[in-house]
């Protein structure tokens, strides 16, 4: 089997999550890294036995690339997705896909010119929680979703924000609590509901950063016109990660789950449950609330770029929550 020949743009934190199935996964050959800070992508370089560029247009062109993930702050997703488009090179990017809806769109429209294949990250789908409630909704078992709702009570403190040179601005990361923290839970519950969304409702605050001005707290409710009522509450003032919550109202029972669990209570008092199994693939420094699902989906991604299977999720797939999460921010009326 042909081996894709792979570049990671980008080596912050989250980088691990790509480089670790690049170079281990049997479709793929870890070619390059690249990153501005030269220690930086020079240190991963190192241990993956890749070459190292703090150039990314160089690396695409020296490099016969078949793919590129692009691992970047949220305002640089789509820019650098299109210039590998524009190269003859599939891209998959960490989510959001960018920081609006126009650059998505076009990102998605010029993916689909040039006969690329456009893949965003959202891995908490391919978790076992995730993928057991999604096929017994599937299934009819459960009826259909009345109502649900989704909470999310993390930490950042303003020392989180002064690490970064993007992190908790509008020009460059886009929003806060939301596009970057709850924007994962708030994808699965809508991904479960499966519907076009009618209205929305939100109000969003920073109530406890002084050196940010993006939203810390927000909380909304989103109406679908399969007359779905979603509410969430999300911030990122807690003293702790405390596992997000997930609960759908059914006609055949309840559901509530995470990353990690699922426990369904169908109306006739039956139970059933699942847990997250361990991943035997060897991640290093990763965070527990990103999971270990990154593999699967890349993996996924990979044997659509080889012409294995149909892509999953699609920059067109994640067109719809792009949307919504661009229209939470509008309607909040924080962002400049």
């Amino acid at each position: 089997m042909k081996k894709l020949r792979v570049g990671i743009i980008g080596c912050g934190r989250i980088a691990e999550m790509h480089f670790v199935p690049a170079a281990h996964l049997d479709e793929s050959e870890l070619i390059a890294a690249c990153d501005i800070k030269p220690d930086r992508v020079k240190a991963f370089a190192t241990k993956y036995g890749c070459s190292a560029y703090t150039d990314y247009i160089e690396m695409m062109e020296k490099e016969g690339l078949d793919v590129v993930h692009v691992c970047l702050p949220h305002y640089l997703h789509t820019k650098v997705a299109i210039d590998a488009f524009r190269r003859g090179i599939h891209a998959i990017t960490e989510k959001p896909m960018d920081i609006d809806y126009a650059s998505a769109e076009n990102a998605v429209r010029v993916a689909k010119e040039c006969g690329r294949l456009y893949g965003v990250i959202f891995q908490c789908r391919y978790g076992d929680a995730a993928q057991f409630v999604k096929r017994t909704l599937l299934s009819g078992k459960l009826g259909k979703i009345i109502s649900a709702r989704s909470t999310l009570s993390w930490t950042r403190p303003d020392s989180y924000y002064m690490e970064s040179d993007w992190k908790g601005t509008w020009d460059k990361e886009g929003g806060g609590v939301i596009i970057d923290q709850a924007i994962h839970s708030m994808d699965l519950t809508n991904w479960m509901i499966d519907s076009e969304v009618e209205n929305i409702s939100v109000s969003m605050a920073n109530r406890g950063h002084s050196l940010v001005d993006v939203e810390d707290s927000a909380e909304g409710l989103i109406t679908y016109k399969n007359g779905v009522r979603y509410g969430f509450w999300c911030m990122n003032n807690y003293g702790c990660d405390e596992p997000i919550e997930i609960k759908l109202l059914c006609e055949g029972g309840k559901v509530t789950f995470g990353y990690n669990k699922a426990v369904i209570v169908y109306n006739d008092g039956t139970t059933e449950e699942v847990t997250q199994r361990k991943s035997a693939r060897g991640y290093q420094g990763g965070k527990d609330y990103w999971g270990y699902q990154h593999v699967n989906q890349i993996h996924q991604f990979y044997r659509a770029c080889l012409g294995l299977e149909e892509l999953e999720i699609s920059g067109e797939t994640a067109l719809k929550m792009h949307k919504l999460i661009c229209d939470i921010y509008d309607k909040g009326g924080m962002r400049p």
